[in-house]
């Protein structure tokens, strides 16, 4: 669950219009700031949902008919011809399993969806040892290649399957980013399920409040509160989609290394960075990895990045050089 959530003053110096909606299993807001008044609102409301639209056709697993569930449900093994920007999003994604050692991985799928995480029907108790051994056969970066060139995206075996969904939401809120830049709106907010992308100044011409929430079971508490412009945020928590058997927690979190849930203290990450899609998965992979694992990895690639853990204390918070000195821009990104 994707934890950052904006907080706003309603004393306002500018109007702001309002776009919202539904995509990807969940909702969209988009805040303008003082738009110009030749900016037809509601062609744009349209031109985003188009956008977002766009994007579940080609990299959502819950649509039969997107792109990448054709190329999941194709029992090749050899070169498959897809869609250019399909392409680009999975280089993009191994890139970022590379600078993980796989604590990020879009091949986890058959663990997701053994887990009961997945479009799959859930489940109420853990897989076995045998099935669970037997998902990871198919899943590890490495055995995926692409070739954007062409472009073309291979798979080593049949049972492969990409999950893009640590990765698909975070860059549509880029690319609704990108369509407001290109209508000439400097000040604006862009949310889809609790990831954002902020640029220029709130309404009282100060930067935006970024309340990141506290990690309970429980909606709505602010935890900590940031102050942002011309970055991008995502969350990463394990708390909130879950199930419980024989009294022990499975979360959704899923370690494509070993194919077992995250069973460590750390329980969110927020991270800042340039886009949203990137800040999204290094988050997935710092949660993945723990506090310490994950802590040494933010301060190797200068992440900046929030840590909330569980203790005997209750919640305790920590976070990078990166993100204490308030370092938003991504130096690691390749």
């Amino acid at each position: 669950m994707l934890l950052a959530v904006v907080a706003c003053d309603r004393d306002s110096v500018h109007v702001t219009q309002d776009l919202s909606g539904h995509t990807m299993g969940t909702t969209f807001n988009v805040m303008l700031v003082a738009p110009p008044d030749d900016v037809p609102l509601d062609s744009l409301r349209s031109d985003i949902i188009a956008a977002l639209e766009r994007v579940e056709n080609i990299a959502s697993t819950f649509r039969e008919t997107s792109e990448l569930s054709l190329f999941n449900a194709n029992a090749s093994t050899d070169w498959i011809e897809v869609s250019t920007e399909l392409c680009q999003l999975v280089f993009q994604a191994l890139t970022v399993s590379q600078q993980t050692d796989g604590a990020f991985d879009i091949t986890v799928g058959p663990l997701v969806n053994l887990w009961g995480f997945g479009p799959d029907p859930a489940v109420d108790e853990p897989p076995s040892v045998e099935l669970i051994n037997a998902a990871l056969k198919h899943v590890g970066y490495r055995r995926l290649q692409t070739n954007c060139e062409r472009p073309a995206i291979r798979k080593s075996s049949v049972e492969m399957y990409i999950d893009l969904s640590g990765w698909a939401k975070g860059y549509a809120v880029d690319q609704v980013a990108i369509l407001l830049d290109m209508n000439g709106l400097e000040n604006y907010l862009v949310e889809i399920g609790g990831e954002l992308r902020v640029r220029g100044y709130n309404a009282k011409k100060q930067t935006f409040a970024i309340a990141i929430e506290k990690p309970m079971p429980e909606h709505g508490e602010e935890y900590s509160i940031v102050g942002l412009s011309d970055v991008s945020v995502a969350t990463s928590g394990d708390y909130r989609n879950y199930f419980e058997s024989g009294g022990q927690r499975y979360s959704h979190m899923i370690d494509p290394r070993t194919g077992h849930p995250t069973n460590h203290e750390l329980a969110s990450v927020t991270v800042v960075s340039d886009t949203t899609a990137f800040a999204d998965a290094m988050a997935t992979a710092l949660l993945v990895l723990g506090p310490t694992d994950g802590l040494a990895l933010a301060e190797k690639l200068a992440i900046a990045a929030y840590f909330s853990v569980r203790t005997d204390q209750g919640i305790q918070s920590f976070s990078s050089s990166a993100y204490s000195e308030g370092n938003f821009a991504n130096h690691a990104r390749m």
